[in-house]
C-alpha cells in the first residue's frame, strides 16, 4: 500500500506496469468517479500497463485517502492531483477520469495543461445538475451517515448499469456498487459539494492538451448531450459513444480499453 503525504493527511495511490516495457514508460494517471475507488479501473489495468506506468488513487473522500471536513471543491481535488505528481516527480502524465473524475481532468486542462500530455473525460459534462439534486443527497447522507450510502448503493445500480449488464453480470456490479456503501458518508458529501458548485461551461476553450471525450448511450447521469458539449468548445476534441449507462469503463470494458490505447498511442 502506498501513500502521498498531503499537508492535511494521506492520499492513496497505486502505480502499475509495463510488465515487460520500458520502466521509463509515460505515466496514465486515472481518477475515479464519486462514491467508487482505484479499483474501479480494475478491467482496464491488464491493457493499459502494457503501454504506462498507470498511476490511480482515491479521490479525497474516497477509498483509502484522507477525509477532511467538506466542503470540496473540484479545484482541491485538481490540487491533490498535482501533489500527487510532484510528490512522486512525475512532470507530465495522461489523464483519464470519469464523472467526477472528469471534472478534475477538465480543471486540471483548463489550470494546468502544462502537466497533461493528453486528456480523456469519460461520463461527464461540464456542469453535471444542480442544487436541486445535490443538496438533498448531501443532507440525507449527513443525517443518515451509512444508512444513506448503504441506500445509495442499492440505487446506483440502475444509474450505473444498463439492467442487461447488471443482470448478466451481477458480481462485476457488485464489486463496484459495494464501493459507494464503503465510502466515508462525510467525504461523499463533501465531494457532493464539489461536483454540484463546478461549471466549465465557459472555460471550456482553454484546454489545449489533445482531448477525447467518451460517453455512455444510456447514461441518464450525464447523457451523451454533456459529452457533445464538451468536445464542441474544445478544438480538435475526439469523441467517442458505447453502449453503456454511467460507468462505461466497466460496461463497456475491452472496447473502451481499446478506444482509449487508440487515442493515447496515436502520434
Amino acid at each position: 500500500m502506498a501513500f502521498v503525504q498531503l499537508a492535511e493527511g494521506e492520499l492513496h495511490y497505486q502505480i502499475q506496469g509495463p510488465h515487460d516495457g520500458p520502466v521509463d514508460a509515460p505515466v496514465l494517471v486515472l481518477s475515479n468517479s464519486l462514491g467508487t475507488d482505484l479499483h474501479m479501473w480494475d478491467a482496464q489495468i491488464p491493457a493499459f500497463t502494457k503501454h504506462f506506468r498507470v498511476l490511480r488513487f482515491d479521490t479525497r473522500g474516497h477509498g483509502q485517502s484522507l477525509v477532511t471536513p467538506g466542503p470540496y471543491s473540484i479545484e482541491q481535488l485538481g490540487h491533490d492531483v498535482l501533489a500527487l505528481l510532484d510528490a512522486l516527480h512525475i512532470e507530465r502524465a495522461h489523464f483519464c477520469g470519469l464523472s467526477m473524475g472528469g471534472l478534475i481532468g477538465q480543471w486540471l486542462g483548463i489550470n494546468a495543461g502544462e502537466r497533461l500530455n493528453k486528456l480523456i473525460v469519460c461520463n461527464t459534462a461540464a456542469k453535471i445538475g444542480d442544487p436541486s439534486i445535490w443538496d438533498p443527497r448531501i443532507e440525507m447522507v449527513l443525517r443518515d451517515g451509512q444508512a444513506a450510502m448503504i441506500a445509495l448503493r442499492d440505487a446506483s445500480i440502475a444509474r450505473w448499469f444498463t439492467p442487461d449488464f447488471s443482470e448478466a453480470n451481477p458480481a462485476a456490479a457488485k464489486q463496484i456498487t459495494d464501493m459507494l456503501a464503503a465510502t466515508s458518508p462525510e467525504g461523499y458529501a463533501a465531494n457532493c459539494a464539489a461536483v454540484r458548485d463546478a461549471d466549465f461551461r465557459d472555460q471550456l476553450s482553454l484546454i489545449k492538451a489533445p482531448l477525447l471525450v467518451i460517453a455512455g448511450a444510456q447514461d441518464a447521469v450525464t447523457p451523451p448531450s454533456g459529452g457533445h458539449f464538451i468536445q464542441e468548445h474544445v478544438p480538435g476534441a475526439e469523441y467517442a459513444e458505447f453502449y453503456a449507462a454511467h460507468l462505461s469503463n466497466v460496461q463497456a470494458g475491452d472496447a473502451f480499453s481499446e478506444r482509449v490505447l487508440t487515442f493515447l498511442t496515436a502520434h
